[in-house]
């Protein structure tokens, strides 16, 4: 056989091999993304109900198509947004040198798609009664203030880091100032259709006013006919979910490093009355030197003085008030911490089963079964956090002077110097 017929053999079998791998991949997804062990988001009391037994759980599905390369061509129908004038950092704040070339910075006024950072507080916007009066999306309609303007043209557009229930997000730079940031890109017209506007116009209101070490910055946003651009703050190592399934389990020195953070970022929220209502490895990002990042603020809630009465969140971490259809505050995040704090030294959740009726009837009546392997420490704080009654859960502040905290503590990676 000739050399070019055994290479033209060989780059068939290739191509077979090539197939046969793709076909295999789209058959074989993660067990995140299958019906029989996935976690199921909830969405309200309308849709959720209890289920039969002997469902299998279903996967959250991702809602969100876009193709990158076509964005740029989008007509220009403006909406304008409201609030104040807006500048991304310089392009060393909050990121190493290497990662943030220094650009000088220009302001462009060209462009009818438009940037802010920070609609007007969100206290005070409650105050003057906008919030409640305000229809959904609206804070896409109001253009009384001159803002600074972006479009997707603005920014180099990298990799994909990772989807949202709405959303793809993506590496981006701004081509200006070299400031690296998260771009996270949203369709109006699924926005509309799964009836989410006012979840999301919440989610930005909320996330845009917080400061915080252990919060994902939310920089400001922009939009154009189709699409809403969130830009938010990169962090390099992604999803903490994702590290934890290559671990298995963490250690105590690391779980309670990351703990401890938590308790942290839930008191600052707890502290402007803010609830996240849905905490769990996958809305929480790893940056340098351990130092994690409460992300996705969909389900989170402005409730300076009433209890909420809406199922929310991920299956797994519900609380039983929950679960039971009562109302609920603030120690729905404590509930989940203990979750949490369970999960990243099993490597699961401490109530997961195969079917979700299974699951409920586990969270109602606390059937907590902690490995033995689990340091005596950490199985007390655990109780502590996943009690029946909210108000005898453990304060977040006696939290972080846990023993099990305090004995970690000087063994915790140092931050490095900015």
């Amino acid at each position: 056989m000739s050399s070019r017929a055994e290479s033209r053999l060989s780059m068939e079998r290739k191509e077979r091999e090539k197939e046969r791998v793709s076909l295999k991949r789209k058959q074989h997804k993660s067990s995140r993304d299958l019906g029989d062990y996935s976690r199921t988001v909830l969405t309200n009391n309308n849709q959720i109900g209890r289920p039969k037994d002997k469902q299998p759980k279903k996967a959250r599905n991702p809602l969100t198509k876009i193709q990158l390369s076509n964005v740029s061509r989008l007509n220009n129908n403006t909406l304008r947004l409201s609030g104040t004038k807006t500048q991304l950092p310089s392009p060393s704040h909050g990121m190493p040198s290497y990662m943030a070339p220094t650009i000088a910075a220009s302001q462009s006024t060209t462009s009818p798609r438009r940037i802010h950072r920070q609609p007007t507080h969100l206290d005070d916007r409650r105050k003057s009664g906008d919030v409640r009066k305000s229809t959904p999306l609206s804070i896409l309609q109001e253009s009384n203030v001159p803002l600074r303007q972006y479009t997707l043209d603005d920014f180099e557009i990298g990799r994909k880091l990772g989807k949202g229930k709405f959303g793809k997000v993506y590496c981006v730079k701004d081509k200006t100032t070299g400031f690296v940031c998260a771009l996270k890109v949203m369709e109006k017209k699924e926005l509309m259709e799964y009836k989410v506007e006012k979840q999301f116009r919440r989610e930005v209101e909320i996330q845009s006013n917080l400061r915080h070490e252990n919060i994902l910055r939310l920089y400001g946003y922009f939009h154009d006919s189709a699409r809403v651009y969130l830009i938010l703050e990169y962090v390099i190592y992604g999803e903490l979910y994702k590290f934890l399934r290559r671990k298995k389990r963490f250690n105590d020195i690391m779980a309670s490093h990351y703990v401890f953070q938590m308790a942290e970022a839930l008191s600052y929220l707890h502290s402007k009355n803010i609830i996240h209502r849905d905490i769990k490895p996958e809305n929480i990002l790893l940056g340098f030197d351990n130092i994690i990042k409460i992300s996705d603020f969909g389900w989170s809630v402005h409730a300076p003085s009433s209890k909420r009465s809406t199922m929310c969140g991920t299956l797994d971490y519900l609380p039983p008030e929950m679960v039971e259809a009562k109302d609920h505050d603030y120690r729905v995040d404590v509930w989940a911490l203990g979750v949490l704090c369970y999960e990243l030294l099993v490597g699961q959740p401490p109530f997961e089963e195969e079917f979700r009726d299974s699951t409920y009837r586990r969270i109602a009546k606390v059937d907590l079964r902690i490995p033995a392997f689990v340091s005596p420490d950490a199985t007390d704080l655990i109780r502590k956090l996943l009690q029946y009654d909210p108000e005898k859960r453990f304060p977040l502040d006696e939290v972080k002077d846990h023993p099990w905290i305090t004995k970690n503590r000087h063994l915790w990676p140092q931050k490095r110097a900015s």
